[in-house]
């Protein structure tokens, strides 16, 4: 009888270690990235353990390496832009993408720059963080093209880098406008300098949505079909840290250290930028994802989004889906 019931407890002990392992969430991101705050949120809250998962962070020195943690299974999910699911689901990865920002970046000139629009920047040099496919960089490129006839590439000269570097780059006048992320933007309109045009304001001009979220939690779709509630949990527990973040200004004191901010401004530009990127709850317009995409495989062809040429079927984790 001792043996029994000593047999069964271990068995039930062997269960409960299994059912835990298989609740565990193991997130990759960029240990500097924004999602951070949002992710950080989540676990000191609780919001994981309410929706029935234990989240585990793992900060890595790039995005190119969170990729490749999750691509050979040492990670559960990460973030990216859902262009690149894309891509990966045309080429035959089963990826799929649960929305997370709808942040974009824009250019940005020094502050006594008499630039007042794209047009004003022919002949100038333009700093672009990251290379000559950047997202943003295309549709400003299409945008300067179809509202005054100008080939940004041809008509401007253009300096690619890293995000900080563009950064520095702006901040001392080393370029007469500057393409960044949103968050060096924030940073960038705390220092002075001044928003040209956002991409989100150039999309709209272009036909597209800007309500569109760009930025998602990525998934392999073997999890959604295996274990649906595990990715529901985390799209759950992130709209309740962004509920949190959105209402009770504690929360972001508590994460402000973590933000690595240089002053109040900082701190208050950084904070709104998110706040602005929180996409709408309910299921994305897949439309208008789609005119997104074609646009962007007209502008970025096969190197860009590989076999993309449309929205591939099943690539958003809509509600109930």
């Amino acid at each position: 009888m001792f043996l029994r019931t000593l047999a069964t407890a271990t068995a039930l002990c062997v269960a409960g270690i299994a059912a835990q392992a298989a609740d565990t969430l193991k997130a990759a991101v960029l240990e500097i990235g924004t999602v951070n705050w949002e992710l950080d949120t989540i676990k000191h809250n609780g919001f994981d353990a309410a929706n029935g998962f234990d989240l585990q962070v793992q900060g890595l020195a790039g995005s190119a390496a969170a990729k490749v943690a999750f691509q050979g299974g040492e990670a559960d999910v990460i973030v990216s832009d859902w262009l690149w699911v894309a891509r990966q689901r045309a080429a035959g990865h089963d990826y799929v993408f649960v929305p997370y920002s709808k942040a974009v970046g824009g250019i940005m000139v020094p502050g006594d720059s008499s630039a007042q629009s794209l047009a004003d920047l022919k002949g100038g040099k333009i700093g672009i963080a990251g290379g000559p496919l950047d997202k943003s960089w295309l549709i400003l490129r299409a945008y300067a093209a179809q509202e005054y006839g100008l080939d940004l590439a041809a008509e401007t000269e253009q300096v690619f880098g890293a995000p900080p570097l563009i950064f520095k780059a702006g901040l001392k006048g080393e370029v007469d406008g500057a393409i960044n992320f949103w968050h060096f933007m924030a940073k960038m309109d705390a220092a002075g300098m001044r928003r040209l045009i956002s991409v989100a304001d150039a999309a709209e001009a272009l036909g597209l949505s800007p309500d569109t979220p760009l930025l998602g939690y990525v998934f392999r779709g073997e999890m959604l079909l295996d274990n649906p509630a595990l990715v529901h949990g985390l799209a759950a527990a992130s709209r309740a840290a962004k509920d949190l973040l959105a209402t009770d200004d504690a929360a972001w004191e508590r994460l402000r250290e973590r933000m690595n901010v240089k002053s109040d401004a900082q701190f208050d530009a950084l904070k709104a930028g998110f706040l602005e990127g929180i996409p709408d709850t309910g299921p994305v317009d897949e439309e208008a994802a789609d005119a997104m995409l074609r646009l962007m495989a007209e502008l970025g062809g096969s190197e860009l989004l590989g076999e993309a040429t449309r929205l591939p079927d099943g690539l958003f984790v809509q509600s109930g889906s």
